[in-house]
């Protein structure tokens, strides 16, 4: 799994990103560390201490840094010249709060480095999606890289259900559902029925996000791959009972 580092110029911002975050990120998030504000409690980024953070959570799988702005960014490029790990390290362009809630979700997936890169590098499509903006169909498998590889043999599965969650199918529901497809050999799309709108990939909180699914709204979730009807079978269970929410 890979490791994520959080650098912002306030330590309260970063740990309350985390937290939030880790709501999302199930009973086994991936590595995090934070690197942020400065020895005397004030605000900052240190170059050392971003080094240090990427070194604890650093394994063969990749370690992507989220930063917040301005000299975070200038901070995180220098601390690549200080780091001991030979582990591959990107720093990531996405927004710090939905890049970094989407990122763990997907590593909590057991997505490798560049999905989940590609994943968050678009986080703020699903808001502009959400909000009516043209975004280039940020959701829509076919503007969505990032996606996990196509499975290594065919298998179809499907199902359709109507959203019962009084919110929809909001990020807590989202990410549960992103986290179970993380589980099988399978490709997993999500479509809206109503809406007639592109099928999302279903390995993406962003992506699954950007449909707006509203309470009431059919789906049909699709499946191919080895593991498609298992795959398909827990989340119609999942859907069926509102994600625990009802």
């Amino acid at each position: 799994m890979i490791g994520i580092v959080v650098v912002s110029h306030s330590a309260p911002l970063a740990a309350a990103a985390v937290d939030l975050a880790l709501q999302m990120g199930g009973d086994s998030p991936p590595p995090i560390d934070v690197a942020a504000g400065t020895a005397d409690a004030g605000f900052g980024t240190d170059a050392a201490e971003i080094a240090a953070a990427i070194d604890r959570v650093a394994s063969d799988d990749g370690v992507l840094v989220l930063m917040d702005l301005g000299s975070a960014i200038l901070s995180a490029e220098m601390a690549r010249e200080f780091v001991q790990t030979d582990a591959r390290i990107v720093l990531s362009p996405a927004p710090f709060v939905e890049g970094l809630v989407a990122a763990v979700v997907a590593a909590a997936a057991g997505s490798p480095l560049e999905t989940v890169a590609t994943q968050v590098r678009g986080a703020l499509d699903a808001k502009r999606a959400q909000l009516g903006e043209d975004s280039g169909a940020a959701g829509a498998e076919s503007a969505a890289p990032g996606g996990s590889p196509a499975p290594s043999s065919d298998g179809q599965a499907s199902f359709e259900a109507v959203i019962r969650n009084p919110s929809g199918l909001h990020a807590r529901p989202a990410a549960a559902f992103v986290r179970a497809v993380g589980r099988f050999d399978a490709r997993v799309q999500v479509a809206d029925l109503d809406a007639g709108s592109a099928p999302a990939a279903g390995d993406s909180l962003l992506a699954l996000m950007s449909l707006g699914v509203r309470p009431g709204t059919r789906i049909r979730v699709s499946a191919t791959g080895p593991q498609a009807q298992e795959a398909v079978d827990e989340l119609r269970t999942m859907v069926e009972d509102g994600f625990g929410e009802l």
